[in-house]
């Protein structure tokens, strides 16, 4: 073969190499996955839950529609596989409702519904999702209500524990074996242990801790190392941590912090009297006084942590604001960073999986607030303020591949 000849093969031979060598770096190169992110918000006086979708780079949501659901829905939370969304409605008759969320679009679809024993303000899914935990705070219990294997909750109570005053949240640590509940009006803190085999709560040792009188212990979040534990005080406004110990699941209290400013102007809140027997006679009431006007008072309601763990985030209705903080990352220590106004009577927080936004409704709000998290300090930009249904108060962050 003449020169020339040789050197147009080894051209060609090398051509193909070169194109052989991308198409196999193309194939080995796995191709990018998009997340898709919904955000879900109860809104109790429309008795909707409406649905939005979250753009992962900037925050901005956008409105994809709403389903019926029943007036005061509110509570909610995610399955651990993120496959149905569980929806609490605290009118007659209490119920739990399962729904399926389309993992292309985020639409909802209604697949189950289960009776309640009591209004539940709160409702948590167990780590490996066998189990929903309520509470109820008119009625002094928590409950649990077994999920199915397809992830429906279709039967009744499971367990039912009479507990002190105002049972008002129920959660559990991030390995499942250890949960905690609050009672705001007894101004304690309830501590279980999860019998693997049974699925039943049985008590830890101590049963219970109690706070400081008059604090009104209410929402509780679990550090994402599992060292710590905050509640959220409804009526002192405080946030207290609490150490967990691995060996037996029990808390230790650290330190308190309080979530507003000095000088706020609120006076303590206070817990409703337990109702009387039933049968004591109805008396009649008082005729109103000219008095003054009660002073306005603390009444914290929601708190959340970073995936990173790294700031934590409270909520106060009387002043409608949230207040940000710091977590020591040796002790888990809070210290209280500022303080921001948001919608009115702010009642849920959400964090977004990715720990980049925050989300906050107002049950007097007909708009949602949009944060971006400043990852250095935890500090808060509005993104936007979006049109939410009325009494929007619980709000869930979903995000699929």
């Amino acid at each position: 073969m003449a020169n020339g000849g040789v050197m147009q093969v080894r051209r060609l031979f090398s051509m193909s190499t070169a194109c052989l060598t991308v198409s196999i770096v193309l194939l080995a190169t796995p191709a990018t996955v998009l997340a898709k992110t919904f955000v879900y918000v109860s809104a109790a006086t429309d008795g909707k839950i409406n649905t939005f979708s979250m753009d992962e780079k900037t925050g901005v949501l956008a409105p994809l529609g709403d389903v019926s659901a029943g007036n005061a829905v509110m509570p909610m939370t995610v399955s651990p596989d993120r496959k149905h969304l569980y929806a609490v409605v605290r009118s007659q008759p209490y119920r739990v409702v399962t729904y399926a969320i389309d993992p292309a679009n985020g639409g909802l679809a209604e697949q189950a519904v289960a009776a309640l024993p009591d209004s539940m303000p709160y409702v948590s899914a167990e780590k490996s999702g066998r189990l929903l935990f309520f509470s109820s705070y008119g009625g002094n219990k928590i409950a649990s209500l077994p999920v199915g294997a397809d992830g429906l909750v279709k039967d009744g109570a499971k367990q039912v524990i009479l507990t002190g005053r105002n049972a008002h949240s129920i959660v559990s640590d991030k390995t499942g074996k250890y949960v905690f509940a609050t009672n705001l009006g007894s101004d304690a803190v309830l501590q279980f242990v999860l019998n693997p085999e049974t699925g039943m709560l049985e008590p830890n040792s101590p049963a219970a801790l109690e706070t400081r009188a008059g604090q009104g212990p209410r929402h509780i979040i679990v550090a994402p190392d599992n060292k710590s534990v905050y509640i959220l005080t409804e009526l002192s406004g405080e946030i207290i941590h609490y150490r967990l110990d691995p060996a037996n699941g029990t808390l230790a209290q650290q330190d308190a912090v309080a979530i507003l400013p000095p000088g706020s102007g609120l006076e303590p809140g206070i817990a409703p009297p337990p109702p009387p027997a039933f049968n004591v006679p109805v008396q009649p009431a008082a005729p109103a006084s000219a008095a003054a006007a009660a002073p306005p008072r603390i009444w914290a309601a929601d708190i959340g942590v970073t995936p990173d763990g790294r700031f934590v985030y409270a909520t106060e209705r009387s002043t409608s604001s949230l207040s940000i903080f710091t977590v020591s990352p040796e002790t888990g220590a809070l210290s209280r960073v500022g303080t921001i106004e948001t919608e009115k009577q702010p009642r849920g927080i959400r964090i977004d999986p990715t720990g980049r936004f925050l989300i906050v409704s107002g049950e007097k709000s007909d708009r949602l607030s949009v944060y971006s998290i400043d990852q250095k300090s935890g500090a808060l930009n509005n993104v936007g303020r979006y049109p939410v249904g009325k009494g929007a108060n619980w709000v869930e962050i979903v995000q699929l591949p």
